[in-house]
């Protein structure tokens, strides 16, 4: 009788992620998991007790990865910044952990390396505790809804990318201006969502930090 071969959770965690970049989190199961490593669902339960575990731990992986050579440099504002743009360019290598990431939270070290580094940057701005603390989970919501909104787009393959330019654009230019004057005054100048998403990024993030600058400058 052949042996199944017996896998560690990083490598149950390996093929969890090559997976993921194929197919979304509603789409991924222990089963099929479990069939890609060459083995039974019961056995991977050893590791993960279900597949919310599981896909925690494949998304705090990319947390604890672009925490990895990260150093405590510059004022709040630069830290703060620097670590949403290491989470943004390690999601956008595996856009489809950015969702599952968004969706389930991580208790991990990749989620307490981020959370430490937050925390201690707002530190640095002298407000109360309770103040952190709510800024610490702004922050938090902020990152989370737009590098999963970056990922999201970016699983898109070519054939959706160019029915949703053609839905936006009937949506858009089809407008009935009577209806929707505003839209009609300004359809030539929109465009959707996915275009520009870099700079929608930087310009979000560094609104969000200038709004805490605003509050200690006014203590």
């Amino acid at each position: 009788m052949t042996r199944r071969k017996r896998w560690s959770g990083e490598g149950i965690l390996d093929v969890a992620a090559e997976l993921l970049k194929h197919g979304d989190a509603e789409a991924f199961s222990v089963r099929r998991l479990a069939a890609s490593l060459g083995t039974d669902a019961s056995s991977l339960y050893r590791h993960f007790r279900n597949k919310t575990e599981l896909l925690r731990a494949v998304g705090d992986r990319v947390l604890l990865s672009a925490m990895e050579d990260y150093r405590f440099e510059g004022d709040w504002k630069q830290r703060i910044a620097d670590i949403a743009h290491r989470l943004r360019e390690k999601f956008a290598q595996q856009p489809q952990l950015a969702t599952v990431w968004a969706r389930y939270a991580s208790s991990g070290a990749g989620s307490r390396a981020v959370m430490e580094a937050l925390l201690q940057a707002l530190q640095e701005t002298g407000l109360p505790d309770e103040r952190i603390c709510i800024h610490y989970h702004r922050t938090a919501v902020l990152l989370s809804a737009l590098i999963a909104a970056d990922g999201g787009i970016s699983t898109l393959t070519i054939e959706e990318r160019q029915q949703g330019m053609e839905l936006f654009r009937v949506a858009v230019l089809g407008a009935d201006p009577t209806e929707y004057p505003a839209l009609a005054r300004f359809a030539r100048d929109l465009h959707p969502i996915e275009i520009d998403r870099q700079a929608a990024f930087a310009e979000l993030l560094a609104g969000h930090l200038n709004q805490i600058q605003r509050e200690v400058d006014a203590r």
